[in-house]
């Protein structure tokens, strides 16, 4: 592939993702051996291509993976072996269920139309369907209610034709470890888990590894934690540092000009940047088409390696549509001419951090990474092994 100048690479280091899941599988291993680590990989592996990220994975041995949407599903199918289990975290889509079937795949039931339609399509193939259980416990968004559940437990002919592989639900305050909803809802699982004896459970997330034994149960679903980063928040100190993940992406942008700048003069759309004295200015080809967001204007950082080591350096101005601007003033002429790289997330630049500064989260960040990078894949192709 071309190496044009001025396209931003971002780098996906496979390695650095298989040692966060493993680090992850261990965390939930302390308290239950048995516990299985599955990998969340929607939203296209949370931005940075299930197709490579999933393969990675279950070479480690991860063999249970979680998507969103039925689409993603069956696009995820063929680069996985036939035997992966793949599960819909949204469900059969109402009609697709026949080639949801066909396909293998597991869908994670939370209404009892999806049961209906599910055990439908099972009698209608004349086979058991393999499946989950989601029971909402306090999140109030997906999942049975506490009345459906127990409809369901009433009803003795409702799940025949599927096979239900776990029970679960899903945790809405996880990375604030003190928060009394996290308590409340491991009660409710742990009440529901009882009523469903005979087959495993599944509740913690990334940050619900970290919540202790009580959580882990049968089957671990970490998402976030996966791609680098940090799902406890900073506030829970001891948590925060036990939970600090190996960095997995990397986005560098390249320098296309240099530019002094007089005391007085603006920067970038707005004239929102104002130079408070003589200044060198640096544009890079990333703006917010990129998914580089327009909120850390003039609020997020950028990190240049100079010959003293890396430099921090601020965002000046505005982000615009295919540029930023850098005060490069603390770095020497020839440590950052034009065809330099700039680290953007990773590199020096802490994923969390710069969400943080964008007033959002590590998973928009990635989410919204776009298109015009050039993606290069390091690692995850050593002999398969299982954590």
């Amino acid at each position: 592939m071309t190496d044009f100048g001025d396209q931003a690479i971002l780098s996906i280091d496979l390695d650095a993702l298989v040692a966060n899941w493993r680090k992850l599988a261990a965390q939930a291993r302390n308290g239950n051996p048995a516990a299985e680590c599955a990998a969340v990989v929607k939203a296209d592996a949370y931005g940075l291509g299930a197709a490579e990220v999933a393969p990675a994975l279950w070479r480690a041995g991860c063999r249970r993976f979680f998507v969103a949407h039925s689409t993603e599903a069956l696009a995820l199918r063929p680069a996985l072996p036939e035997n992966a289990v793949i599960h819909i975290l949204h469900g059969p889509s109402p009609g697709a269920e026949a080639d949801l079937a066909a396909a293998g795949l597991a869908p994670v039931l939370s209404t009892l139309a999806q049961i209906a339609a599910w055990r439908d399509t099972a009698r209608r193939l004349n086979r058991a369907l393999p499946a989950a259980l989601h029971i909402d416990t306090g999140m109030n968004r997906l999942g049975l209610s506490e009345a459906e559940a127990e409809a369901l437990l009433a009803d003795p002919a409702a799940l025949e034709g599927i096979s239900l592989e776990f029970v679960m639900s899903h945790l809405a305050c996880a990375d604030e470890p003190e928060h009394p909803l996290n308590e409340t809802q491991r009660q409710r699982f742990a009440h529901w888990r009882r009523r469903f004896p005979q087959i495993k459970a599944s509740l913690a997330n990334s940050a619900g590894i970290f919540l202790g034994a009580g959580y882990h149960h049968d089957i671990l679903r970490p998402g976030i934690a996966l791609y680098g980063s940090n799902p406890i928040a900073p506030a829970a100190n001891a948590l925060h540092a036990a939970a600090r993940m190996a960095e997995v992406a990397h986005l560098q942008g390249k320098i296309l000009q240099v530019r002094s700048v007089d005391r007085g003069e603006s920067v970038g759309y707005g004239a929102g940047h104002i130079v408070e004295k003589p200044s060198r200015i640096a544009t890079v080809a990333v703006g917010y088409a990129d998914g580089f967001p327009r909120a850390l204007s003039g609020r997020g950082s950028a990190v240049i390696k100079g010959r003293q080591g890396h430099v921090q350096v601020p965002i000046a101005g505005r982000v615009s549509m295919d540029l930023i601007t850098l005060d490069v003033s603390a770095l020497a002429p020839e440590d950052c001419p034009p065809g330099s790289a700039v680290s953007l997330l990773g590199g020096g630049v802490d994923i969390d951090i710069q969400a943080a500064a964008a007033g959002t989260i590590a998973y928009e960040l990635l989410t919204q990474l776009g298109k015009r990078y050039r993606r290069v894949y390091r690692g995850g192709h050593q002999a398969e092994s299982r954590a």
